[in-house]
């Protein structure tokens, strides 16, 4: 696959995987802190669900915001852009005293956050052929399991010799370096600099454009829920006291489990979805990740073991992540390239503020009936966007449209 591509395709290609790698490694550090944010501010489960629903809200403009950005003044400006807005929010994040603090410091991460994916997905789908466009693109959305990965390694390490969370934001600063090698080595999108110079006289979108998108964003929203109600829970979940609803996993204990989870189940899941996609076509790749998430998650949800949660929690992973590769890769084929950036930015992260209720949802739930009854709602999501899935129409092999 690589060997195929230019030199300058490769570098699109590890840009805008690094920028997605490195915001989930900040907005990750987040759920890897939740414990001592919670002991330290004295707030209890919904409020730090709240917390992380406000910069899903914020991802969800964000995605449009940055969308549009993206479509007036290049993919890489606003890819540069969204990267500096949540590395200098997630150091902010360490310097809060109070939970309003903390909470327009998430938000304002938000924003960058929903606004990396859509600019950098585009540039990725605008940028290889058609016959590596599926591939490439899960490339890039695997790399969020690296980041997830680095956010439990750095959190684990710092929490096991510091106890002080305020240390574990602060590396988050980090990733501002990409800036500088993305402004020097990584070029426009030659379809958009195309589209600035010839543009058409007609920029309306056909009513088949409309349906298309109503029906990704569906499909995205319910995957969403169910992802950010169970993977924002799941490092409190294995570290809170069985008491409280937890497993009683020690600090280090969960930080292998979280490793163990994003390298062995969300990456080869994020992977596997373009090929997949490539094999049996988009849509039906969809519904097959979709449904066996939803399958499984109960079954993560009842285990008691610890051999049983490592290995179910693999399994989840990479099912109930690997199909988000399919949300670039349909939307990058079904609009057209003065909308791309900001049709991506609509259906993926609109939806992610539609979902920003999940992680309130599912601590809620959780006062109540456990972490573990409460993730069963997040099964029922991927379920509904199963058969969402099958609504779409079939983009395999298809150029995309100027």
């Amino acid at each position: 696959m690589f060997s195929q591509a230019t030199p300058a395709q490769r570098r699109t290609l590890l840009a805008a995987a690094l920028g997605w790698a490195l915001d989930a490694f900040d907005v990750m550090l987040y759920a890897m802190v939740v414990a001592y944010v919670m002991r330290d501010l004295r707030i209890d489960k919904p409020t730090v669900g709240l917390l992380n629903t406000l910069t899903l809200l914020a991802s969800g403009i964000g995605g449009l915001l940055f969308g549009w950005i993206a479509d007036r003044v290049g993919r890489t400006r606003a890819l540069m852009l969204s990267i500096a807005t949540y590395s200098i929010c997630s150091f902010a994040s360490g310097l809060s005293t109070s939970v309003q603090m903390l909470a327009a410091c998430r938000f304002v991460l938000g924003l960058g956050m929903g606004g990396e994916w859509n600019t950098g997905a585009t540039l990725v789908a605008e940028t290889w052929p058609t016959h590596l466009r599926a591939k490439a693109i899960a490339v890039v959305q695997s790399s969020w399991a690296w980041g997830y990965a680095a956010a439990a390694l750095v959190a684990g390490l710092t929490l096991q010799y510091s106890q002080n969370w305020r240390y574990v934001f602060f590396v988050g600063i980090a990733p501002a370096l990409l800036l500088l090698w993305i402004q020097k080595e990584v070029p426009e999108s030659e379809l958009w600099q195309k589209q600035q110079t010839n543009k058409a006289p007609n920029a309306k979108l056909s009513s088949e454009h409309v349906r298309n998108a109503i029906v990704l964003l569906a499909l995205n929203f319910f995957g969403l829920f169910a992802w950010w109600g169970l993977f924002t829970w799941i490092p409190p979940y294995l570290s809170l006291p069985v008491e409280q609803g937890g497993r009683g996993f020690s600090q280090l204990g969960t930080t292998g489990l979280l490793v163990f989870l994003n390298l062995v189940g969300m990456f080869p899941g994020y992977i596997s979805f373009g090929f997949f996609a490539d094999r049996i076509g988009r849509r039906w790749s969809f519904f097959l990740y979709l449904f066996a998430a939803a399958c499984v998650v109960p079954i993560y949800a009842a285990a008691r073991q610890p051999w049983q949660i490592l290995v179910m929690g693999a399994v989840v992973a990479f099912f109930g992540t690997g199909f988000f590769s399919g949300s670039g890769i349909v939307g990058s084929e079904l609009f057209p390239t003065h909308v791309r950036a900001r049709a991506l930015g609509l259906t993926y992260n609109g939806a992610r503020m539609l979902s920003c209720v999940a992680p309130y949802v599912i601590g809620s739930l959780s006062m109540h009936r456990g972490l573990s009854g409460a993730f069963v709602v997040c099964a029922v999501g991927f379920l509904l966007a199963a058969f969402t899935a099958l609504l779409l129409p079939e983009t395999r092999g298809r150029e995309l449209a100027n």
